[in-house]
């Protein structure tokens, strides 16, 4: 009998070293461990071993809310299990070998405040999915193979803080309600394909500290408005088809001095008055 109770209890501690996270979250790990090849990680897990030991893994009150595992050598695609992490906070996949499409369900995670899967080979669109994620401060998808258009319910990221989508193939245009996330502070849209006019609404992104649009196909004229964003710092809009009219403070921003493309797609030198605040740049 003495023996029976042992075990009893020494299963019982093992199960609860084991579980100190839902199953349904552990197997949501698993599953991606086994779809990203993680026999081949930088760093692997010891599935053996308690949750909280696994590399990159951050648990608080016995739930999963960080999840860093960049730069490791991921190889596959984003699971779908991925969305059991319903307490996740911060997803860190930058820098492997992802492949596939972002999975629209990724949506569910609505506690997210950092989403990075950049710099891997995704494709296809954004998910319109990632627009539900409310809480969300920086979402980060640079340099992967992304397509199709920005959702036009972006605008719906009131918190969103950093949009980091620089070369990629994204299309369309700016959707008007991105100028409506007034917390934007930093906005990195270069080596894309994106067409149409750079809104007057620009002006609304009081917080806007940093702007790239460099290497797209945008035209129209400069917006004054840019002049009212007394935030920025760092600004690139070079090689688009712009013109028109920039002070010298802005000019000087623009780390290429306004060099664009004209119909002919040869480049074009902006002159720029020397006095600062005078919007007076003006085409060869």
């Amino acid at each position: 009998m003495k023996n029976i109770t042992t075990l009893f209890f020494t299963l019982l501690f093992s199960f609860s070293i084991l579980a100190n996270v839902a199953p349904s979250e552990r197997n949501a790990l698993v599953k991606l461990y086994e779809k990203t090849n993680g026999s081949q990680w930088v760093t692997k897990w010891d599935l053996s071993k308690p949750v909280s030991t696994w590399y990159g893994v951050k648990l608080q009150d016995e739930k999963v809310v960080s999840l860093n595992l960049a730069n490791n050598n991921l190889v596959g695609e984003i699971p779908y299990d991925i969305a059991e992490l319903v307490s996740l906070q911060e997803l860190d996949l930058h820098k492997n070998h992802l492949s596939g499409e972002i999975p629209s369900i990724v949506g569910n995670l609505k506690e997210l405040k950092i989403l990075d899967i950049s710099f891997n080979s995704l494709t296809g669109a954004i998910p319109v999915s990632v627009c539900e994620m409310n809480k969300l401060q920086e979402l980060a998808l640079y340099m992967n193979g992304l397509s199709g258009e920005l959702p036009e319910q972006i605008g719906n990221l009131k918190n969103l803080e950093v949009l980091s989508l620089f070369n990629n193939e994204i299309t369309g245009q700016i959707p008007s309600s991105l100028y409506s996330v007034i917390s934007l502070k930093t906005l990195l849209l270069n080596s894309n394909k994106l067409i149409g006019e750079l809104g007057p609404e620009i002006a609304n992104l009081k917080s806007l500290e940093n702007l790239s649009l460099f290497d797209n196909k945008m035209i129209g004229e400069v917006p004054v408005e840019l002049g009212k964003l007394n935030n920025l710092k760092e600004m690139n809009i070079s090689y688009n088809m712009f013109y028109g009219k920039v002070s010298k403070n802005l000019a000087q921003l623009d780390t290429l001095n306004m060099t664009m493309l004209n119909n002919n797609g040869a480049t074009v030198l902006l002159d720029v008055n020397q006095d600062k605040n005078k919007a007076i740049v003006s085409e060869d």
